[in-house]
């Protein structure tokens, strides 16, 4: 039987659902909640609604975005031949914050892991493969994370591109082996672009 009030109990619970919140950080958020004003709490809740209700994919690259397409593909002074790919809608923060960058991006929404039932099918691949067979991209930048599902997910998507009118690269390895390019600092991701080669079969 729990030692906290259902609602109480029902929130820790959500709240632990959370990626690295365990029961103690889910209490501690929990009653911080309690403690707050009605109005701090409608707030929190009209905020998770609103993500939910108003983000969407979008139709070019699938970054999370209110509008489509996104504003990286919307926008007519980004370089839309030369294309980043990556893992998470949040690995295009630690590429932007470069600020040598000025392509366009195209987001898989995960890499390959056999384990864990993830296989090329899951990932989001069609509008990138439809965008190059269409003649409209001439660089692919391979910006997965230097992981053994990350290298897996760039090696499958460079021979699946092999053939087309496209040069694929990879990024150099200024990202750390075993990391993930969320933490990368500017300084590491702006040489790991600048480093990128291209991938031979």
């Amino acid at each position: 039987m729990s030692r906290y009030a259902e609602p109480m109990a029902r929130l820790i619970e959500e709240l632990k659902k959370l990626p690295g919140v365990g029961t103690k950080t889910a209490q501690r958020y929990a009653f911080h909640i309690l403690r707050g004003s009605d109005d701090d709490a409608m707030a929190l809740a009209d905020a998770v609604h609103g993500l939910k209700a108003s983000l969407r994919l979008c139709s070019v690259c699938n970054n999370v975005t209110d509008i489509d397409p996104c504003a990286y593909c919307a926008n007519p002074a980004r370089n839309h031949r030369l294309v980043c790919v990556v893992e998470e809608p949040t690995n295009i923060a630690a590429i932007e914050r470069t600020q040598g960058f000025n392509g366009v991006f195209h987001v898989l929404h995960g890499t390959l892991s056999p384990l864990h039932g993830v296989g090329p099918d899951q990932l989001r691949t069609a509008t990138l493969q439809g965008r190059v067979e269409r003649g409209e991209v001439d660089e692919v930048i391979l910006a997965t994370s230097p992981t053994l599902e990350g290298e897996a997910t760039a090696s499958w998507l460079a021979s699946a591109l092999r053939g087309k009118s496209v040069r694929v690269t990879r990024i150099a390895t200024g990202v750390p082996a075993g990391s993930d390019i969320e933490y990368a600092d500017e300084v590491t991701m702006a040489r790991a672009l600048e480093g990128r080669h291209e991938l031979k079969p």
